[in-house]
């Protein structure tokens, strides 16, 4: 016989974990350039900082390893990773397959408003890096692709796209941006936003082909220029 369910048997909420709050920090600091590419990571002294036991540590790097974020090296440690221009070619050709395919489907799914939305957001992103801000560029770029993949309702896609995210944004902070980087990406991204408006699935779909082609093109560039430091 089924037994009532009394209120103490309510379920609880769940808590983020300590090693997911670890790997979200530890992840921060790395896309945000607080740990150089090429840094060694000692597990001891991240358990010793936030107080936790080594296995949580284990897992939050675990989780960066499998990112591409670090590397382990045998007899020698954990260190940043540095990302050279084969990971830039096969994030890139990740994102264009992911994306292409959920800007045909986003077309037809995001709201009208919410597409206005993202569109006003770029033109004043934009008006910020002529002022030499390129933080609301950064946040627009992100959010467009986010948007977009999210539409889609097609939650592996979404875990797809999120799994680059961290080394996109990592890129990012170690130089693959400039006035000219920006203006490009905005302009493909005004006319993505463009085509989703009007419902244009294959124009839209043709401008978020080419804007990540650009995008690889110019990162590869931008390293081989030594823009990009690592």
């Amino acid at each position: 016989m089924a037994v009532p369910a009394r209120p103490s048997d309510k379920p609880s909420l769940v808590v983020e974990s300590i090693a997911d709050q670890l790997y979200r920090i530890l992840c921060d600091r790395i896309t945000t350039g607080v740990y150089a590419p090429g840094s060694r990571l000692d597990l001891q002294a991240v358990a010793d900082e936030f107080g936790v036991s080594r296995t949580p540590v284990r897992d939050a790097l675990a989780r960066l390893e499998h990112d591409q974020l670090i590397e382990t090296r045998p007899r020698s440690g954990t260190f940043v990773a540095r990302p050279g221009v084969s990971d830039v070619h096969e994030v890139c050709q990740l994102r264009k397959g992911i994306e292409w395919v959920a800007t045909g489907l986003a077309t037809t799914l995001m709201p009208a408003g919410l597409i206005a939305d993202l569109r006003a957001e770029a033109v004043e992103a934009l008006a910020a890096v002529d002022k030499g801000d390129f933080d609301p560029f950064f946040n627009s770029d992100m959010r467009i692709h986010r948007e977009i993949v999210a539409a889609t309702g097609n939650e592996r896609l979404v875990r797809a796209r999120g799994s680059v995210e961290p080394f996109v944004a990592w890129l990012r902070v170690l130089g693959a941006t400039g006035p000219h980087r920006a203006a490009g990406s905005t302009r493909r991204h005004l006319q993505i936003l463009d085509a989703m408006a009007a419902r244009d699935a294959a124009a839209a779909q043709e401008a978020a082909a080419v804007h990540l082609d650009e995008v690889e093109e110019w990162t590869v560039a931008d390293m081989e220029s030594r823009a990009i430091t690592v």
